[in-house]
């Protein structure tokens, strides 16, 4: 199977919840304050449950930063991670991601429910005194226990890990361990191992909105602790449709990552100074990405996606490459040889950013 197509496909799994969503029945949800033209009402106060707690209880949508999607550790510095988590960050972008145990393998995707394993996620919440349950579209599951109890010690890793919360104040305090290192910890392929801790913190300030802060800690491999936010949005008068992977014809796709031919490809770097510059999309149309920044850096060409990330793009052609997220790039060059503007192909239509102005 070509790259393209295995980048077409990896799009698909990327996306299928959005492309579901259309698909709910509108049911109202009660106990939701409205306004006048009968809309959910997102700026009213906090809900509170019988013990004064905030109640996080709700259908919640996700986002991630699509450059934190794409590069969990986007904002450390190469010597903040340890040489054999970045050599094999790097061979899975080389290798497309064609042994992605989340996508193409439809195993659980363990920790990046929480770090972030697409651009467009719903969770919901449960929430009694002594147990939070986290309930997502793909059938997985976390329990958050409130009793007081400690993270077991030396148990066998599992795919959601082991996670407890408390109080503190009004904001929810969660650590979770226990997870299994044959997860990733993003789509670029960040691997981690079974030190592997996070520490969510959950503020809901006011009844449509949670601020969430995710601190990702992993001495062995990163040097310093990870820290993203991902704030939530309720989504009332709808409800979860499950997606399982399981039921998508994998047995149609011979997934190979880079054919031969492309994983001979060199460009020259005169070249691909070329393409370094600022690149905006003429509109809103791929998934919240409204500036692509290419950049040079020794003899690798980068991109991020609204000022974040930082993905090696790994050239299929002189002119193609993928960084394996929304499909992949093609720098188009006018006929005096200047670089006008990037197509990004996706797996229905492309999206065309223009070049704004050279980065030096």
């Amino acid at each position: 199977m070509k790259s393209a197509d295995v980048l077409r496909l990896l799009a698909i799994f990327l996306l299928a919840s959005t492309s579901l969503h259309a698909q709910w029945l509108n049911e109202k949800t009660k106990g939701v304050p409205r306004l006048p033209n009968g809309s959910p009402n997102l700026s009213a106060p906090v809900p509170r449950t019988a013990d004064g707690r905030p109640d996080l209880s709700g259908l919640w949508l996700a986002p991630f930063h699509p450059g934190y999607i794409a590069n969990i550790a986007a904002d450390l510095q190469p010597a903040d991670i340890e040489p054999w988590a970045a050599k094999t960050f790097n061979e899975r972008l080389a290798n497309l991601g064609k042994d992605d145990p989340g996508t193409i393998g439809c195993q659980p995707m363990g920790p990046r429910h929480i770090t972030g394993g697409s651009l467009v996620q719903r969770a919901k919440i449960i929430q009694t005194p002594a147990l939070i349950v986290i309930l997502y579209e793909d059938l997985a599951y976390r329990q958050i226990f409130l009793d007081g109890r400690a993270l077991p010690k030396n148990s066998n890793p599992t795919f959601m890990g082991s996670s407890i919360g408390r109080w503190d104040g009004d904001v929810l305090v969660v650590d979770s361990e226990g997870f299994k290192d044959a997860t990733w910890l993003d789509f670029g392929g960040h691997p981690h191992s079974e030190s592997l801790h996070i520490t969510e913190r959950y503020r809901r300030v006011d009844f449509g909105h949670i601020q969430r802060e995710i601190s990702i800690s992993d001495t062995k491999a990163f040097k310093k602790t990870i820290i993203v936010a991902s704030n939530m949005t309720l989504t009332p008068d709808t409800e979860l449709l499950e997606y399982v992977c399981a039921e998508t014809p994998h047995d149609r796709f011979h997934l190979a990552g880079r054919t031969p031919d492309e994983q001979k490809v060199k460009v020259r770097a005169t070249i691909l100074k070329k393409y370094v510059g600022v690149y905006d999309f003429e509109k809103d149309e791929a998934f919240g990405v409204r500036t692509l920044n290419v950049t040079f850096d020794g003899d690798q060409l980068y991109i991020d996606f609204n000022g974040k990330g930082k993905v090696p793009l790994i050239p299929l052609s002189q002119t193609m490459f993928s960084p394996r997220l929304l499909g992949t790039y093609e720098f188009v060059i006018d006929d005096k040889g200047e670089v006008t503007h990037v197509l990004a192909h996706g797996v229905e239509s492309t999206a065309k950013a223009v070049r704004r102005k050279a980065l030096r």
